[in-house]
């Protein structure tokens, strides 16, 4: 600790004195404005930067038609796969291994498709709080936490920037900046809905105004969005047109029922081997009201082979759009304490509810539910009122599963109450030595977010247990009344059993984030007749998580998930200085280095160079080169979850037995599943595989390199013309590398090379076992310094402006991303199924995306276009029953989501009705409707919403009155 506070303190030493110390200051008054662009804590003055920087103002957020930074976020053409509303993220599928949660009801922002994770948010140049959603500690930060009505524009940096602003900057940095000068009253209502529901409005007030030495800015906004469900679009329709019947759970409401009778003889129908091959599987008849079983002959009473056209179709239940409401206060403060300092100060509150549906909870009794927990061992008493085999079904000897969908509980709920408290004050001011002018800041934020989830319509299995065990010890506790697994929707539950073994749970998450620094910018000396510039600066930060889960899911009570609870923090100290020099009248050198202290596992520094080459006025060169790195964050230190990983088990993938050469299986993939213990035949029982996942206190910082190569040419000739007045070229180059990328395995990279490898191999195959049946055990997967993850690409821009022409001036601006690689390899030598052009696990990386924006403006009058382009994306059929998906009729098993273009258009008129200061607006999103295409894959919904639209059109209005 001695070694990190010595190599903290020289390292503060030496940037204080390349920062010259403020030691005086200038006596004539100065103006306190200054200008700055993300990726640069010094002053620029050009408009071309070394960095590649985007930047959407207020009017082009307008033209966007939508009222969320996330939506707005996630257009970008540099952008991923992100936490949306169109999410309907439950926790029915436990929680992803880096111990994050769910985020339900959050939206995050992807740069490069390197997740959110590796995106730095800042407001206003500093960070922001990363969200909690009840469900984990998170490294992301949550959008819906910050109000469109308080931003003036928004800059996003391109490129790697952990030089200038520390960790998480790896892929690229979203500033948002509020409105600070403000003046008068504005007025904000907006209505919008889309084809099927899902109804959108907002409203926000902003004031603004001040004096001489002062100026204030608050916003108050409402923003509610209402649910659509997924049963409202034909996609959910049964048998569905996407995955087919093998896609559906085999929890149905009629029950599964998977065991052997001890009485029956060995080797024949139903009796008990040890390898389980002769278990009976079997689904109620349909229209059963009381059922009838005969050992001697199951298809003699009211029992068939389950099949996969028993399978539920779970999809009505689900929600295409998350409802969401949020309200939220702003309140910015500058006050001129003197000509040259000034005293600045933010508030921001926010509170998000939002909430998601599932389908009605399964019920997963027996050694086959796989949870690793209660679920797994409970036994049903052959006592039971209810029971028609009239034997004990005891794991480990003659019981595989029930498995039970009681519809009449009706749907799981998730609600999620979020609140979001942010805190900032500080000063700012300038002074000038000599002929050298300086800048300076100090800062102190303080901001929170904390959210609890109440799940509703979920299970107590401890009470399951003792409803299915021996009747008389469940009589003998307050409450406990015998449940009835057996008797389909004919008989469905009593409400007694219904309140015996439903049960309330609640989540609730926190994060603290608390921050202290203070930078300086100026001039260092001339060069010419130009100067070199710096910054220089402290940062102290202190993280604070904390993650509490329902004691049920502590304990594995809950049928829905297990979790265990995180309380942590850790502190950072930083120290950073960067330079610019103009080495020659045309090229401007820059260079940056951080070095970070952390309570955690050490310290790292990290450094970056840029160059700018401007040979001529209209042309400019530019590039740079920076490392990166990325601390693990709370989440992924210290969580411990369940994660239902959707696995397809090549030994016999559901609804799809394979494990016979008959069948055309390879005889090297038979003899490997046969080694493991799978019976002929075999046909996994689930596909979501529940996975124990969480975090790993050992983990390193990921670390990267990064550079840019970029080109910008603004043509003289091009402006002033008879038709042109202005046109812009933009090609940058980028290329991300990560080592030592904080990751699982890929679960089922890693199963696929164990049974390639034979079966039997310790190093790949450790994290598989298998039960009697043949099923899969529930595999641990924990986070570790695994891969590396490299990607590359260009991104293009183009904008023109038209003279006026009389009937209106028209613009035209591009913005297109065409991604050349990406791959992700573990320390296995397994290369990650993600890849350019293929769509996996609710994730697309598209070879291309663009987006063109055409407007017209004419007096008080003005109107946008712009078309949103996605090209065609492949995925593995997987599990998909062939037949039903006319995609995958291939000899490749392979699905083609086509490409897809959207049409969004909005006209404009200010001033309306000669009322000064009034803006009508009204638009449409997707105004031809196109749908998303088919995933066969992809869970839930049957589409990638990280990628696509929600199906059907959109159309708002909105009214902006300003006086």
């Amino acid at each position: 600790m001695k070694a990190r506070r010595k190599k903290l303190a020289s390292a503060i030493q030496i940037a204080v004195f390349l920062a010259i110390p403020a030691v005086a200051v200038a006596q004539e008054a100065t103006t306190l404005d200054t200008v700055t662009v993300t990726g640069s804590r010094i002053k620029q003055t050009n408009a071309v930067t070394a960095q590649p920087v985007f930047v959407l103002d207020r009017e082009k957020i307008a033209q966007t038609g939508v009222q969320s930074v996330g939506e707005i976020l996630q257009q970008l053409t540099a952008g991923g796969k992100a936490l949306n509303a169109k999410f309907n993220s439950s926790g029915n599928f436990g929680y992803p291994s880096d111990g994050g949660g769910i985020g339900a009801g959050s939206a995050q922002v992807d740069l490069r498709h390197l997740g959110s994770q590796r995106v730095l948010v800042l407001v206003d140049g500093i960070r922001w709080v990363n969200e909690s959603s009840a469900s984990g500690v998170s490294g992301s930060a949550d959008l819906n936490t910050i109000p469109l009505s308080i931003v003036d524009r928004i800059e996003v940096l391109e490129d790697g920037a952990s030089a200038i602003y520390g960790s998480d900057a790896i892929a690229g940095v979203v500033n948002i900046i509020t409105r600070k000068k403000f003046e008068g009253v504005e007025v904000h209502t907006y209505y919008g809905e889309y084809s099927r529901g899902g109804e959108t409005t907002e409203a926000s007030l902003t004031l603004g105004g001040g004096g001489e030495r002062f100026n204030g800015v608050f916003s108050a906004s409402y923003y509610e969005q209402k649910r659509i469900s997924a049963a409202d679009w034909e996609q959910s329709a049964w048998p569905e047109p996407g995955a087919g019947l093998a896609a559906g759970s085999s929890a149905i409401p009629q029950g599964r029922f998977t065991f052997c009778d001890p009485a029956r003889p060995v080797g024949s129908y139903g009796s008990c081997t040890p390898s389980e091959e002769f278990f009976y599987d079997l689904a109620l008849d349909d229209g059963t009201t009381t059922p009838v079983w005969n050992p001697a002959d199951p298809s003699a009473g009211t029992y068939h082979d389950f099949t996969g056209a028993d399978r539920f179709n779970f999809a009505p239940y689900n929600l295409l759009l998350t409802p969401s409401k949020r309200k939220s206060m702003f309140g910015s403060v500058n006050v001129d304490l003197t000509d040259n300092v000034r005293l600045h100060a933010k508030m921001l509150y926010n509170n998000r509810q939002s909430a998601n549906q599932a389908a009605p909870e399964p019920i997963f009794v027996g050694p086959y539910a796989g949870t690793g927990g209660i679920a797994d061992t409970i036994m049903i008493s052959a006592a039971n009122p209810y029971n028609p085999f009239g034997i004990d079904l005891i794991p480990g000897q003659n019981f595989g599963w029930i498995t039970k969908r009681p519809v009449e509980v009706g749907p799981r709920i998730f609600n999620q109450d979020v609140d979001t408290t942010y805190f900032n004050l500080g000063l700012d001011g300038l002074f000038n030595l000599g002929d050298r002018s300086f800048s300076w800041d100090a800062n102190y934020v303080h901001a929170e977010n904390k959210a609890e989830q109440v799940f509703l319509n979920g299970y107590n299995m401890a009470n399951i247990a003792l409803a299915l065990g021996d009747p008389t010890v469940c009589a003998a506790v307050p409450g406990c009344v015998p449940l009835d697994l057996f008797g389909g929707q004919g008989r469905p539950m009593t409400q007694e059993m219904i309140d015996w073994i439903r049960t309330r749970q609640i989540d609730s998450s926190k994060q603290v984030l608390d921050i202290a620094s203070a930078n300086l910018t100026g001039d260092l000396f001339g060069i010419g007749d130009r100067m070199a510039q710096f910054a220089a600066g402290v940062e102290h930060r202190r993280y604070k998580g904390e993650f509490n889960p329902d004691p049920l899911r502590q304990t594995g009570e809950s049928q829905d998930s297990f979790a265990a609870p995180v309380s942590a923090d850790y502190d950072v100290s930083e120290v950073y200085t960067e330079f610019n020099f103009p080495v020659l009248a045309s090229l401007d050198l820059s260079a940056a280095v951080r070095f970070s202290d952390y309570s955690t596992f050490g310290s790292e520094t990290t450094g970056k160079l840029g160059f700018r080459f401007q040979p001529v006025e209209d042309l400019v060169f530019r590039g740079t080169y920076s490392q990166g790195f990325r601390a693990p964050n709370l989440g992924e230190l210290y969580g411990l979850t369940q994660f239902g990983a959707t696995l397809v088990d090549p030994c016999g993938p559901t609804g799809s037995p394979v494990v016979d050469t008959t069948d055309g299986v390879s005889a090297g993939l038979e003899a490997a599943c046969v080694a493991q213990g799978v019976p002929n035949n075999f046909e996994q029982a689930n596909t979501q595989i529940t996975t124990f996942t969480g975090g790993n206190p050992d983990l390193s910082p990921e670390k990267s390199d990064s550079y840019t190569v970029g080109v910008v040419y603004s043509p003289g000739w091009a402006e002033g013309l008879s038709w042109s007045d202005k046109l812009d070229f933009e090609l940058s180059y980028y290329h991300h590398k990560i080592d030592d990328a904080i990751a699982p395995r890929d679960i089922q990279a890693l199963l696929n090379a164990c049974l390639a490898a034979g079966g039997q191999d310790p190093a790949l195959c450790s994290p598989f076992t298998r039960g009697s049946s043949g099923n899969l055990n529930p595999p641990e997967n924990f986070l570790d310094n695994l891969a590396t993850i490299e990607t590359d690409g260009l991104d293009v821009k183009v904008n023109w402006a038209s003279p006026d022409w009389g009937w209106g001036v028209l613009t035209a601006a591009l913005q297109a991303t065409t991604v050349f690689n990406y791959e992700a390899v573990d320390i296995d030598g397994n290369r990650s199924q993600r890849q350019v052009g293929w769509e996996v696990s609710d994730s697309a990386i598209p070879r291309w995306q663009g987006n063109l924006q055409l407007g017209w403006k004419r007096g008080n009058f003005d109107a946008t276009w712009n078309v949103r382009y996605i090209s065609a994306v492949k995925e593995d059929c997987g599990n998909a029953v062939i037949s039903a998906v006319p995609g995958c009729l291939n000899d490749e098993g392979v699905n083609t989501l086509g490409s897809t273009t959207y049409n969004d258009v909005q006209f404009g008129w200010k001033d309306a009705f000669a009322l000064n200061g009034l803006k009508l607006s009204l638009g449409a999103n997707n105004v031809f409707g196109k749908e998303p295409p088919v995933c066969v894959t992809c869970s839930l919904n049957g589409y990638d919403a990280g990628t696509y639209d929600l199906p059907g059109a959109f159309w708002y209005v909105s009214a902006d009155y300003r006086f």
